[in-house]
């Protein structure tokens, strides 16, 4: 299967980065390499991308994509919150990083992998298949409380206590193995006149059970505290979320930044001595045009946040 991705926000992000064609650039998740082509185009043969995937078939086909640029090409197999990989590569401070935090094209519409409610797979949904730990691992092995839970709390479903409970009767009789059977599952503990309106009812719990087995909550706060560390004076980090959860990790970890002082608020003055290091470049995350929506609806709920070293 071709790995094709549409990426969100392309003009956007681009502009955000402020490229300068001699600087040193990380996509932090590279995927199909759409962001990345905008990011070469605009290197000479003096700048650097730094292509960094936790898919090893993502680091392929955006190899590939990308060879016929001038500028010098690394590609990482890791995890974007591995700031340590990040920094080895770059031998120094970096201009700019991307993260896209969207489930890529390819992994949801190639089937065997198991992130999507609309193909009948192996209970997988593992980003990084070099890891052991699967949605299978999730959906047989965790309690019905902890289901509930992380429906609850990553899926944001209304219905995640009942989800749990038929989740855990079905694999009483014999293991749920297949997204098929899962979203079979969903579909009969979610009452009909709640899945006449709003998203495919499974939508939300796979989205949860994919949170969970790539632990995406934790990689993002470990990130977003310490990648903006690699910046030099003038480079900006972009942030594309794709839900709530996501958006609110990012916003909360850039206010932090925006505003580090710890001294209580009763203080009429600073004296902990702790001092911004970055500064806003979006006022408000920027949200995909119409016509970007019409061409692509999977870009919906995307928001883009941006924040430059001082």
């Amino acid at each position: 299967m071709d790995f094709e991705h549409v990426p969100v926000l392309y003009s956007e992000v681009i502009e955000a980065l402020n490229i300068r064609p001699d600087g040193i650039y990380v996509d932090g998740t590279v995927g199909g390499g759409g962001h990345s082509s905008g990011i070469c185009e605009r290197l000479s043969s003096s700048g650097t991308l730094i292509a960094v995937d936790r898919d090893t078939a993502a680091l392929k086909a955006s190899e590939a994509r990308l060879s016929k640029y001038e500028c010098t090409r690394k590609f990482i197999h890791a995890n974007y919150s591995d700031t340590e990989a990040i920094a080895e590569a770059a031998g120094g401070k970096v201009q700019g990083i991307l993260l896209d935090l969207g489930v890529s094209s390819f992994q949801l519409d190639n089937a065997d992998r198991g992130f999507s409610y609309m193909h009948d797979a192996p209970m997988d949904m593992r980003m990084n298949e070099d890891d052991t730990f699967t949605a299978y691992d999730v959906i047989n092995g965790y309690s019905e409380k902890e289901l509930a839970r992380i429906i609850r709390e990553y899926g944001e479903e209304k219905w995640a206590a009942r989800i749990a409970q038929f989740i855990v009767r079905a694999r009483a009789e014999r293991p749920v193995t297949t997204t098929g059977e899962l979203t079979e599952i969903i579909k009969a503990a979610i009452p009909a006149r709640a899945r006449r309106t709003g998203p495919h009812p499974a939508k939300r719990t796979f989205q949860a059970v994919r949170i969970e087995v790539n632990d995406e909550l934790g990689h993002l706060r470990d990130a977003v505290q310490k990648l903006p560390d690699l910046l030099e004076s003038g480079g900006r980090i972009a942030i594309i979320t794709f839900h709530s959860l996501e958006d609110r990790i990012v916003k909360a970890e850039f206010d932090r930044r925006l505003d580090p002082c710890t001294c209580p608020k009763e203080f009429p003055v600073c004296v902990c001595g702790k001092v911004a290091d970055v500064k806003k470049v979006t006022r408000k995350p920027i949200t995909p045009s119409e016509e970007e929506l019409e061409r692509n609806p999977r870009a919906r709920s995307a928001k883009l946040r941006v924040i430059e070293k001082l």
